[in-house]
């Protein structure tokens, strides 16, 4: 029997997501509670009823919701336009099923103002990443002296190739670095090839030297004791970066994905084209590489230096 609630399609569309678009688990999982809050808040399922105006009062009521931060602060716009894309792609699905609903071009994205990015500097970047080497030094035990080797090899990794951390995590151990570039799987499972300095492939090929486990993954957890090692997850690498960040000095947060955001400024820094870093970090739009742009562009600076507050004699 043909499907014709506003459930069941969601249902497939679900389905589609994970299967004919190769979407993640996690995103499929994300799509299926922003669509979900919807539907509860709108009290509709018959697809015919989904219209411009409960839209727009579910905007309303989400424009109001507590953000969780305190003080009365609301959800961020950002956060909203996460529930419109998941309705609006939603709503292209429908369509191109030759279901009668709302069209999706009606909905339009909140305003969001620039994209402010927390950049490390050149100092600070430095300090970090020399912080586990100074952990290796100050290591008791074997479990530390591998733990500080891993860490090394996984901040000059991070910062030579600019992956994800989740790219990072799903690295094998057989993978092979040695001629400088490999092939990773990141968003939407495009494959990219990224590049590795001497001084990554150095701290890479030390650590896994040094290990004497049989697990597969690159990275692993160094528990001690009679425990078995397991590939590293993303949370714990973010803890490892964050508690090396700390022994720096820094006090500003510091992540994996800003040491991505110091690969990506540092390119643009020293010359490299937007296109191009869009490639390396796997970017699918040239919006979302641009917005380094602004903070890198050294010849608007110079520009600036050059002719601001000049005056005629």
């Amino acid at each position: 029997m043909a499907a014709h609630s506003l459930k069941d399609f969601k249902q497939q569309f679900l389905e589609h997501l994970e299967i004919e678009k190769g979407r993640s688990v996690k995103t499929t999982e994300n799509y299926d509670r922003y669509l979900t809050r919807f539907f509860n808040f709108a009290k509709i399922d018959d697809p015919k009823k989904l219209t411009d105006s409960a839209v727009r009062e579910f905007r309303l009521w989400l424009n109001r919701q507590e953000s969780g931060a305190g003080q009365g602060a609301t959800l961020k716009k950002k956060t909203q336009n996460y529930y419109l894309i998941a309705l609006r792609a939603f709503l292209k699905y429908l369509r191109k099923r030759g279901v009668e609903s709302l069209q999706p071009e009606v909905i339009e994205l909140a305003k969001t103002g620039d994209r402010d990015l927390d950049l490390m500097s050149h100092a600070e970047l430095d300090r970090l990443l020399a912080a586990p080497r100074e952990a290796l030094k100050k290591a008791k035990n074997p479990e530390d002296e591998l733990k500080a080797l891993r860490d090394t090899a996984i901040l000059e990794l991070l910062f030579s190739t600019g992956m994800r951390v989740s790219e990072l995590c799903s690295l094998k151990r057989d993978t092979d670095l040695d001629r400088g570039e490999f092939s990773i799987r990141g968003k939407g499972d495009k494959v990219r090839v990224v590049f590795v300095s001497p001084a990554a492939l150095q701290t890479v090929n030390a650590y896994l030297k040094a290990r004497k486990d049989m697990e597969d993954a690159m990275f692993v957890s160094h528990p001690g004791g009679n425990q078995q090692p397991r590939p590293l997850i993303p949370r714990a690498v973010e803890r490892a970066v964050k508690s090396h960040a700390v022994s720096a000095g820094i006090s500003r947060k510091v992540t994996p994905h800003v040491v991505r955001h110091s690969f990506a400024t540092n390119l643009l820094e020293n010359g490299a084209d937007v296109r191009s870093v869009q490639a390396l970090l796997g970017h699918a739009n040239i919006a979302t590489t641009q917005v380094y742009t602004h903070v890198t562009d050294k010849h608007l600076k110079e520009i600036h230096k050059a002719f601001h507050g000049r005056r005629k004699e």
